[in-house]
């Protein structure tokens, strides 16, 4: 029996919710439980795994939901999900420990090992594929459903301009961490996958951590599904080769995650000046820092420090948070599409410190001064390229053409705007590209197929400076 409409799932997942796992400990409060249920629910995500921990210590690990709709699998602590660009902090620290040993430079330049880009990437190096201010662009070119070889991949990357001059910038490129996996293979001889079972995998003790693979047996995998009309569907197919580069293409179950987290706790394999190098925010050429490191993202939560990365791949959405500050980590595996994992991820780490509490989970609206400018205004400016006094020079210098145009798509898209509210943040030594955050204010946008949570970072003067990750809520 093909399990197809919503409403089935939502009894499915009534069905399976109480999935096997590890028990929760008495620690944990019973509003998480509650909050990931509901959440399941409202989202309509077919299933789900999380993990929570604090420090060593694992506090929840378990399943919601079901992993598979026509077989009706539940989804537990043991599901193996597929997690997107989470994959990325994996390559960076194969990367980084190749470094440590001395078999290559994060300043060498990349075509020394890619040397069909010679003509197009003479100053790019590796630390700019690391941190995505590179100025290679998303390789479009691509027909996912073919077989390429690495040098053909390589080639096809190439074949595109860069959109600025290494350094100058930070925009996400996947094709650049695609990159980093074909130098791991001819730095090392072995494939990316390969170099990170033997180096990272196995001493963290992942044991079910792998490359995406449809052609093993793979005990406990995920299906991913997306939404078409309120219609679930099976993910769409792939190429081989497609499906198992160094940008987007591993697997884990959440015990995978955890183990990985408690490694990091320690230094384990990664030194902790690795750790500290991957977790420092990008230089920029003009001397102001960009709040993404080596496959991390570097931002905040309620003024509160946040190293995070999220993914989606073929139906999964996936997403690890630490918060350093309260020796706090949090991880969703979710296989639907449209599922929003940081938003769950989020909400959870508020429930176990209430100063984290998302400003959209929030009963009143934060009390803090409002903006000069409707933040829908000032992202308005910013996706048009209009100049503005209220925006830094810095900060308008960090939306080549594709960020604009992701940005102008959202607010198209967007039918109303609810300001969540302001909080003053000097003090707390949060900077974004070269200047001093003193407030942080979080606007709601709502659109017919959800909602987006946009943060706002202001320097002195109410003169916007940074605009950390959009996500759906």
């Amino acid at each position: 029996m093909i399990i197809s409409t919503v409403a089935t799932t939502s009894l499915l997942i009534l069905l399976f919710s109480a999935s096997s796992g590890a028990a929760q400990t008495p620690s944990l409060p019973g509003a998480v439980d509650r909050f990931i249920r509901a959440e399941l629910s409202r989202q309509q995500i077919p299933g789900m795994s999380v993990a929570v921990l604090r420090g060593d210590s694992v506090l929840l690990a378990r399943g919601y939901g079901l992993a598979n709709l026509e077989h009706r699998v539940p989804a537990t602590d043991s599901t193996v999900h597929a997690v997107g660009s989470v994959s990325k902090q994996f390559a960076a620290a194969a990367i980084v420990m190749l470094a440590g040993q001395g078999r290559l430079s994060l300043d060498d330049p990349i075509v020394r090992y890619l040397p069909e880009g010679s003509g197009v990437w003479p100053r790019v190096t590796i630390r700019h594929l690391l941190t995505h201010t590179s100025g290679i662009p998303q390789d479009t070119a691509l027909d996912w459903r073919r077989d390429y070889t690495e040098s053909e991949l390589v080639r096809s990357a190439a074949a595109q301009p860069l959109e600025f001059t290494p350094g100058d910038r930070q925009s996400y490129s996947s094709t650049g961490y695609a990159l980093i996996g074909i130098i791991i293979h001819r730095v090392t001889g072995k494939f990316y996958g390969d170099f990170l079972r033997d180096h990272l995998f196995r001493p963290f003790g992942m044991r079910t951590a792998r490359v995406n693979s449809d052609v093993y047996i793979v005990p406990n995998r995920a299906a991913g599904y997306y939404l078409v009309n309120d219609t679930l569907r099976n993910q769409d197919w792939v190429s081989p080769s497609i499906n198992s580069t160094a940008d987007c293409c591993l697997s884990f179950t959440v015990r995978d995650l955890a183990q990985w987290a408690i490694g990091l706790n320690h230094g384990k394999v990664l030194s902790r000046a690795g750790l500290e190098m991957s977790w420092t925010p990008v230089r920029l050429n003009d001397g102001g820092t960009y709040p993404y490191g080596f496959g991390w993202n570097l931002t905040q939560q309620r003024g509160y420090r946040r190293i995070g990365h999220s993914g989606a791949w073929l139906g999964v959405q996936a997403t690890i948070q630490r918060y350093p500050d309260f020796d706090l980590t949090v991880i969703v595996l979710a296989n639907l599409a449209q599922a929003k994992p940081e938003s769950i991820a989020l909400g959870i780490a508020g429930l176990l410190e209430p100063v984290l509490i998302p400003p959209h989970l929030l009963s009143t609206r934060l009390p803090g001064a409002t903006p000069p400018t409707p933040i829908e205004k000032l992202l308005g400016d910013i996706a048009s390229g209009r100049d503005s006094a209220e925006v830094t020079p810095e900060f308008r210098a960090s939306f080549p053409g594709p960020r604009r145009e992701l940005i102008a798509g959202m607010l198209k898209a967007i039918q109303t705007w609810t300001l969540l509210g302001c909080e003053s943040v000097r003090g707390r030594g949060i900077s974004r590209l070269r200047s001093r955050i003193e407030h942080i204010c979080y606007a709601k946008g709502t659109a017919g197929e959800g909602s987006l949570l946009f943060t706002v970072l202001y320097g002195s003067g109410w003169r916007a400076a940074g605009l950390d990750n959009v996500f759906g809520i």
